[in-house]
């Protein structure tokens, strides 16, 4: 890819990339664009973890793209079923030849003289090659591949056993008859726990402090009526929006009525549990939707303890020891292998360096601009889905916009477009997550703001964004638009149109 210029360079072929390659073939017909990923595979989070019964905690028909209907039964899929789906839908828009594999974004610099993006790519081999674009599209997440959050817990290195993070999984890990504790009550834990407890000894989940825990069916029975009598796309589409309003509707009931919802919540559980069940390892200190919810599909967390083959304790860790952990309480739990479930380190824009005109960014300092570009970024978009929703419903609107922005620019001819915030205007910020997660708050400092204002506030909202992203006017007044400066010194007459433009 050495001097290669394109229109568009794709970061990331996991499910926001290869969406985002689709929606470029589809709205942006005949521009030039790649896709790097620095795996030597597609699927980002998809393939790279590998832990036990690995899943989506969302269902497929809102994690699904909205061009490609979720066809399979399960409504809640495991990551080979997701592969598959990205795989298919690789082959149906012909991506195959556009995804360069082994290319890690470790650079990237942006030139308002040339209107270009200069990305420094590291190779699998070490090597380094360059590729420049105009529009550069971040789709790598927003943590780190390369480093979990891993806590220095006391007394580590005196424990026998393996300790395991989820984020490596080691394939040849045995534990089976063996006794397993997991630290963590997050999403990744209640996926592990159900799956481990089928074959270990017995598996004891070890959390500082309980998550709200809600059952729903692997399978979606309505989805599976309305493709009786409707074609695929109807019957996905239906579905997809039935979900939608319902998210909505309980997200903000649970805003709105933050007790009644909780008292909900801890009803559910339980049901499922029985009447004696210890609501201690439930009830959170926080409100619902402080957190993400964690979802288990067919109550396999519940059946798993009320089986006898897991249980959890609520308690902090005092050390571990040669054969478990000691907690703070006194008490100890044995172990032979022992999972450190801790969490993500989120990371914006991975770990690669961006500058503009040479000078370094710091995304703690940037204001988000409609939940895709940021203040005073040039050509840069990054997709970040939702915190109370499926990502890949903020990713589809992301791209859309970004296909819209291409365009518009293209028809102005302008070539480059800033979002710009408002001169001799202060601008009240707040952190972009509104979430009190331990992996949001770790990283609250270098994560982008949001604004006091629109366009610069999040709305957290699938129908708002799809007037704000979809159908409002891209040419809005905050978004410049710009010709590079090399050209407007070649010509004084230029310098004169780029100045009335970038003042419009």
């Amino acid at each position: 890819m050495k001097n290669e210029i394109l229109d568009v360079l794709i970061v990331g072929a996991g499910l926001s990339g290869i969406g985002a390659a689709v929606h470029l073939t589809k709205r942006c017909p005949g521009k030039s664009f790649a896709i790097v990923e620095g795996r030597e595979r597609l699927g980002g989070t998809w393939d790279l973890f590998r832990y036990p019964g690995i899943r989506s905690d969302s269902d497929m028909y809102t994690l699904g793209y909205n061009f490609k209907p979720w066809t399979a039964r399960r409504a809640i899929a495991d990551a080979p079923s997701i592969l598959t789906y990205l795989n298919e839908t690789v082959a149906e828009y012909d991506l195959d030849d556009k995804i360069r594999f082994n290319r890690k974004v470790v650079d990237a610099s942006w030139s308002s003289e040339t209107a270009l993006w200069t990305v420094s790519l590291q190779h699998g081999d070490g090597s380094l090659s360059t590729v420049q674009c105009n529009f550069l599209h971040m789709c790598s997440g927003y943590y780190n591949y390369e480093e979990g959050h891993n806590p220095d817990f006391p007394g580590k290195s005196d424990f026998a056993g393996p300790i395991v993070h989820p984020q490596f999984w080691p394939e040849d890990l045995d534990y089976a008859g063996k006794k397993v504790v997991v630290i963590g009550s997050g999403a990744t834990a209640v996926t592990l726990i159900p799956s481990m407890a089928d074959t270990a000894a017995h598996v004891t989940m070890l959390q500082r402090s309980p998550t709200y825990i809600v059952s729903l069916p692997g399978e979606d029975k309505w989805a599976l009526r309305f493709r009786k009598f409707l074609p695929s796309k109807a019957a996905y589409m239906l579905t997809r929006w039935k979900n939608v309003l319902w998210g909505l509707f309980t997200f903000n009931l649970a805003r709105k009525k933050p007790a009644g919802f909780k008292e909900r919540l801890l009803n559910m559980v339980r049901e499922e549990m029985g009447p004696d069940v210890d609501m201690t390892n439930f009830t959170p200190s926080y409100n619902p939707w402080d957190q993400r919810l964690c979802l288990v599909p067919d109550s396999d967390l519940f059946a798993s303890i009320k089986s006898g083959k897991a249980s959890i304790v609520t308690d902090q860790i005092e050390t571990f020891t040669k054969h478990g952990i000691k907690l703070k309480s006194g008490k100890t739990i044995e172990a032979d292998v022992i999972v450190t479930a801790t969490g993500l380190k989120m990371l914006t824009g991975g770990s690669a360096k961006i500058s503009v005109d040479g000078e370094p960014v710091n995304f703690g300092e940037k204001i988000n601009y409609k939940g895709v570009m940021f203040s005073g970024i040039p050509n840069f978009g990054m997709t970040m889905g939702y915190t109370n929703a499926s990502w890949t419903l903020k990713a589809d609107l992301t791209s859309e916009y970004v296909c819209r922005l291409i365009n518009h620019m293209d028809k102005k001819g302008t070539p480059i477009a800033t979002p710009t915030l408002p001169a001799g205007e202060e601008m009240g910020t707040e952190p972009m997550l509104d979430f009190s997660s331990g992996y949001v708050q770790r990283a609250i400092k270098d994560l982008p703001k949001q604004g006091d204002r629109k366009p610069w506030r999040l709305n957290q909202n699938f129908p708002k964004d799809i007037i704000n992203l979809r159908h409002k006017a891209v040419d809005d007044g905050v978004m410049v638009f710009s010709r590079p400066t090399a050209a407007a010194v070649s010509s004084p007459d230029n310098q004169v149109e780029a100045e009335s433009i970038a003042a419009e």
